[in-house]
């Protein structure tokens, strides 16, 4: 009975961490995702057009990758914003984040 006990355990904790990797997974998806999105979003307010607004969305994904968290992607499309004269405020920058964010997790469970 022991040995079913133990099997069984490490079954589910087995389960418990392949869940957590998938949703580590997802997580990272949704934030590449919501990153695109805001460089897309920050590009047309800056009048890039064409291929440029596909690099510029780029660069806000690499960005998150200096520094942990989302206040490299949030400065950097905030300076961006700001150098290129649209009125726009950290708090504007970082409700987007937080919509486009909310928007990728959908996408993502709904298999887009």
């Amino acid at each position: 009975m022991c040995g079913n006990t133990t099997t069984s355990f490490e079954n589910r904790e087995r389960g418990f961490e392949s869940k957590f990797a998938l949703d580590q997974e997802q997580e990272f998806k949704a934030t590449a995702r919501r990153n695109r999105m805001l460089g897309e979003w920050a590009a047309g307010l800056m009048g890039l057009q064409g291929e440029h607004v596909a690099e510029y969305a780029k660069a806000v994904v690499k960005s998150d990758l200096e520094l942990p968290g989302d206040e490299d992607v949030q400065r950097k499309v905030f300076e961006d914003l700001k150098g290129a004269g649209v009125t726009v405020s950290e708090t504007d920058v970082r409700n987007k984040m937080g919509e486009f964010l909310a928007l990728a997790r959908q996408q993502i469970r709904d298999g887009k």
